[in-house]
């Protein structure tokens, strides 16, 4: 697979095309940023942590049913993976109260919601990715009306699998961010499945074993993302 000029820098990633117009290469970077880009920094070693569970969750995922990008992992860093039209909707899942969702509904955080919830958010920084429904989203010919159920469908599937898969590990799945492309005009799941996306609790401590260790300046945040790593088992080095 040939690595040829650069498409695109985001937040946490560059990408590059190929001699295959079908596939890309996506390359994961250390730079953290949270609150839409207002605080920024670095997580040594996140480039290769996020790349490499990405792929792993992404395989068990697509074991289950649920189609996505992954094509094949070049290297701790990089992997190749099919050039989607990403819509621009961010899906948040949520099986306890925690975060934004805490602060909205004032309920406290760590509350066990009565069943999975989920919520959209219109991708454009400069808005701030303002939460909207599902008739914005058709409104805005952001989705259709299938593509929009076909999504919440591959949503909840996604959260029952990563739920067992995390709890596997010791670890508890309170929610997460994933994003879907078009390819060849089907939904697929696209971006990635790490601790940028998820927010995970050791089952017996309750730590935070996430980004929210960066946002909070919780400390320790490059430790954590090593340890879930390894739960899942990677073997991933200390850098």
């Amino acid at each position: 697979m040939q690595k040829c000029e650069q498409l695109y820098e985001g937040k946490a990633k560059k990408v590059f095309l190929t001699e295959n117009p079908d596939v890309l290469i996506v390359s994961y970077k250390d730079d953290a940023t949270a609150f839409n880009g207002l605080k920024k920094g670095t997580i040594v070693g996140k480039g290769a942590i996020n790349n490499r569970m990405t792929n792993l969750l992404f395989q068990r995922i697509e074991a289950e049913g649920v189609p996505t990008h992954y094509v094949q992992e070049l290297n701790d860093r990089e992997t190749a993976v099919r050039r989607v039209e990403i819509v621009p909707l961010e899906v948040i899942v949520r099986n306890v109260a925690a975060g934004s969702f805490s602060k909205r509904l004032g309920v406290p955080e760590g509350t066990e919601l009565a069943e999975p919830t989920i919520e959209f958010s219109y991708k454009n920084d400069e808005l701030g990715d303002p939460l909207i429904n599902s008739s914005f989203a058709k409104a805005l010919n952001v989705a259709t009306s299938s593509e929009i159920e076909t999504i919440k469908k591959y949503a909840f599937m996604i959260n029952d699998i990563l739920k067992l898969e995390f709890l596997k590990a010791g670890l508890r799945l309170i929610d997460f961010k994933i994003e879907f492309g078009r390819f060849h005009g089907k939904i697929i799941l696209a971006d990635e499945v790490s601790p940028d996306t998820c927010r995970l609790w050791d089952v017996e401590s309750g730590d935070k074993m996430d980004k929210d260790r960066f946002r909070r300046d919780l400390g320790n945040v490059e430790e954590a993302y090593v340890e879930v790593a390894r739960r899942l088992g990677l073997e991933i080095e200390k850098k």
